[in-house]
């Protein structure tokens, strides 16, 4: 199975207490799956627990949502830090202080008496997890070579692409049956399997050193922190605050844009939007991502407070959603090729509306085949345009611009991926009303999946900008979340 893409030998991996580079290799490749498993795995997992947990610490639902973005904004900060981290103390080091920092953070969620502690846990968990992929990727290009690294990244992703499929399902089941806890708690003996995994196959590779942006990543952090704190006191119906927030957002972003553009090394360099490919298709996605980010933690509350699925039971209906969207993986590169970005774009962006705009037929009572038909459907087509949308980043970049881009892009869809959920709890908290009865739950519901659907109905829009397609090329790509 390894031998197929492994080298028999190489400089990078020095074997240890008598093993083998090749069995070394093995080691390599099940530490960085297992690491990928573990950040995709909590990326989700909280989804279906969000009542339980919500109940537990005496806090309306809809409040959880922070307990969501402010992970996802986490990643998305500190994702660009990791690259000049890496190079600079080395993979070895970086990478076990990446798992120290998850499996800590973890056991503090697990540990956390109220909202506030488990956010706070959250954010440090998020430290962690910003690290993990970003070295794991660096790794494996390193170790195996431009020639051998699809394959390698091919193996690697398969438990990244359970993880999403496996989290609704084990959040649920744990919330239902045993402590919603051990959501959190479980991480701890995989990381510690982890640290000594990396001890025993981690190479300690080293990079190019240069100097860290450290103005613009705090201009950057603070931009997004305050554009996201924005969106939660909308979501808190606070209007006041959330412009003044807003505003704030906006005008350290307009410094960050004017710092990068005199920075050699900007931690995310503007400069790549002045390729017309590129800006479309990271703000479509931004555009997109508003509407259906949210859609996994909505569908949760509905089904479990407005309806009386069991956590478990909701846990179940979004399972179909992960295995639709790697069932679509294996078509999607032949489907680009033959079609080509414009028109699988125009045809998926408002096909994701139409479904989502769906889902507001469903009552007070739905069946389990309803609900699951239609999160598979929607699966299938939203697997189809967001790898579409990714991999379009990419087609008219020079090799050089490549690793600028992966982080650039990464760092978006992070950030949509928390606005997407801040936007979509402050339409469900309108409809719902500051009492938040059940009964209102499912009215609520439909009304924000609608206006969500309007969402993508923008982002065909932009894509229609497009003026003609590139030959397809094959990015590093980074997993998507349903989330």
């Amino acid at each position: 199975m390894f031998k197929s893409f492994l080298p028999s030998a190489h400089p990078y991996v020095s074997s240890r207490d008598g093993d083998s580079p090749l069995r070394t290799q093995k080691t390599l490749l099940w530490l960085i799956a297992s690491a990928f498993f573990m950040q995709m795995l909590d990326a989700t997992i909280v989804n279906a627990a969000a009542p339980s947990i919500a109940h537990a610490l005496q806090v309306p639902p809809l409040s959880l949502r922070t307990a969501l973005t402010s992970y996802v904004l986490t990643l998305a900060v500190f994702i660009p830090a990791s690259a000049w981290l890496t190079e600079r103390f080395g993979t070895r080091r970086i990478f076990a202080a990446a798992i120290t920092v998850f499996t800590i953070g973890s056991l503090a969620c697990g540990l956390a008496p109220n909202l506030r502690m488990l956010i706070i846990a959250r954010v440090f968990q998020g430290l962690g997890g910003a690290m993990l992929m970003p070295v794991g990727r660096y790794v494996l290009l390193r170790v195996f070579g431009r020639k051998d690294f699809v394959a390698a990244m091919s193996f690697v992703a398969i438990p990244g692409l359970l993880g999403p499929a496996l989290g609704p399902l084990l959040g649920g089941a744990l919330a239902e049956y045993a402590s919603w806890r051990l959501i959190f708690l479980i991480n701890i003996p995989v990381g510690l399997v982890g640290l000594w995994l990396n001890r025993r196959a981690m190479p300690h590779l080293f990079g190019e050193r240069r100097p860290f942006d450290m103005r613009g990543f705090i201009l950057f952090g603070l931009a997004s922190g305050m554009l996201l704190t924005a969106a939660e006191f909308a979501g808190d119906l606070h209007i006041g605050p959330s412009l003044l927030s807003a505003a704030a957002g906006i005008a350290i972003a307009l410094l960050y844009a004017l710092h990068s553009r005199g920075c050699s090394h900007p931690v995310n360099d503007l400069r790549l939007f002045r390729i017309r490919s590129f800006t479309i298709a990271v703000a479509g996605s931004l555009v997109a991502r508003l509407g259906v980010a949210g859609l996994s933690f909505l569908l949760v509350l509905y089904l479990q407070i407005g309806c009386g699925y069991s956590p478990f039971a909701s846990g179940l209906m979004l399972v179909p959603l992960a295995l639709a969207m790697m069932l679509m993986k294996p078509f999607i590169e032949r489907l680009i090729r033959k079609f080509g970005y414009r028109l699988l774009l125009r045809i998926t962006t408002p096909l994701v509306g139409v479904i989502l705009a769906s889902f507001a037929l469903l009552g007070y009572s739905p069946s389990p085949l309803a609900v699951g038909a239609l999160v598979f459907c929607y699966g299938l087509v939203l697997s189809l345009q967001y790898t579409t949308m990714n991999t379009l980043s990419f087609t008219d970049l020079a090799p050089a611009q490549a690793a600028h881009a992966a982080a650039l892009t990464t760092t978006a869809q992070y950030l949509a991926l928390s606005f997407g959920i801040a936007n979509a709890s402050m339409l469900m908290a309108v409809f719902i009303g500051p009492a938040q009865q059940p009964e209102a739950y499912v009215p609520a519901f439909r009304m924000a999946v609608l206006i969500l659907a309007v969402f993508p109905l923008i982002a065909t829009l932009v894509f229609l900008r497009l003026r003609h397609d590139r030959p397809m090329r094959t990015p590093i790509e980074t997993p998507d979340t349903a989330a």
